[in-house]
């Protein structure tokens, strides 16, 4: 029975060597190549003290990413991913795990993943990078950062972040980005892989305002959603969307102070109400909550720009992430984010409307206090 070893790894020690390390739990061979096992999904370093699995189950891989990318998980026991990695393989992993951080944290600077910035953090050539990529991981470093994002993106569903925030959030620009590739990485559509509200009482009310239709959604803890529009039936799709598993029920239920958000909400709107101090209840990344919090913090008649809101978040570099966060922010008007304009003081994106938005800032301009 002859030791299994993935066809991208490039590796050149013999499999011999390489199970007689395992059988030998060999730390010299540490850091030179990983083993992961079929029956548990699990890879472990050579030295492993874990039982030892037979020959026929073992796959053998030369970067600890390498078997992620496979669907196995590293050992808890042995800890795989903090073995010293032999030179050859060291600025790989590190491209790997720069990549992971970028991603996780929401550092969104367009230059950041290019191949020619990865490849200059270690040393090396574009071109270099992009063949190393291939022939231990076996697919190029954009393709390992795209796989980065779903795994990211299935992580906040399986949280019970909704779709809109989910995708935004994992570095995806559009949601037929998204869409195209779900049916392949996600086995289904995000709205079916997430959990979308499941468990929240939502109730809504609807009224007119001088901004259009105003829909204001409401559990016990405070204010969900905010909607702004031309229909009813616009917003309460989108409210559904957005909390596609939650109990949504139109007017009162059981949220005794609906009512009385929604005339505040009428009166900030008409320029009765200029400071509007509501409670929230969102889901939402610790990324976003930062972000929406420092939102709350412009006065009114203020502006920031995208840039100055990733300062004041301490994260310099985050700015298309900061946009992310005002594109998803699905409580608008009490979590202010009409209040972000581009460097250039020109208006950027609004999900409810450039007109809107300009709308919103002249009158708070005209009545600032």
């Amino acid at each position: 029975m002859q030791l299994s070893q993935s066809k991208s790894d490039g590796y050149s020690q013999s499999q011999a060597a390489q199970w007689k390390a395992i059988e030998q739990r060999d730390s010299r061979a540490d850091g030179k190549f990983v083993y992961a096992v079929r029956s548990t999904g699990i890879y472990c370093r050579p030295s492993c003290p874990s039982r030892r699995p037979t020959r026929d189950k073992v796959v053998i891989f030369p970067l600890p990413e390498a078997a992620e990318r496979r669907g196995f998980r590293a050992c808890k026991r042995c800890s795989p991913r903090s073995a010293e990695l032999d030179p050859r393989l060291r600025a790989v992993s590190r491209v790997c795990r720069a990549i992971e951080s970028l991603i996780a944290n929401g550092n969104d600077d367009p230059t950041a993943l290019k191949l020619s910035t990865l490849a200059g953090s270690v040393r090396m050539s574009a071109h270099q990078l992009e063949r190393a990529f291939r022939r231990l991981i076996g697919i190029t470093p954009r393709q390992y950062a795209d796989a980065r994002r779903m795994r990211h993106l299935k992580s906040q569903l399986q949280k019970g972040g909704n779709v809109t925030t989910a995708l935004y959030d994992a570095g995806f620009g559009s949601t037929s980005r998204l869409y195209e590739r779900a049916p392949g990485q996600l086995g289904m559509t995000p709205r079916a892989y997430g959990r979308g509200g499941a468990g929240m009482q939502i109730d809504y009310a609807i009224a007119s305002s001088p901004l259009g239709r105003v829909l204001v959604a409401a559990t016990q803890k405070g204010i969900s959603a905010l909607y702004l529009g031309k229909s009813d039936a616009e917003l309460e799709q989108a409210l559904r969307k957005e909390y596609p598993r939650a109990e949504i029920s139109r007017e009162y239920k059981g949220q005794a102070n609906l009512h009385d958000w929604l005339a505040k909400v009428l009166d900030h709107l008409k320029g009765r109400e200029p400071h509007l101090d509501l409670p929230t209840d969102v889901q939402a990344t610790a990324f976003q909550r930062r972000v929406w919090e420092e939102l709350r913090k412009i006065p009114y008649g203020s502006t920031l720009t995208y840039r100055e809101v990733a300062r004041r978040i301490g994260s310099p570099k985050a700015i298309r992430a900061v946009a992310r966060a005002c594109a998803t922010n699905p409580v608008s008007v009490v979590v202010p984010c009409h209040r972000v304009v581009r460097q250039d003081g020109n208006l950027a994106g609004y999900r409810w409307g450039i007109e809107r938005k300009k709308t919103l800032l002249e009158q708070e301009s005209a009545k600032e206090l």
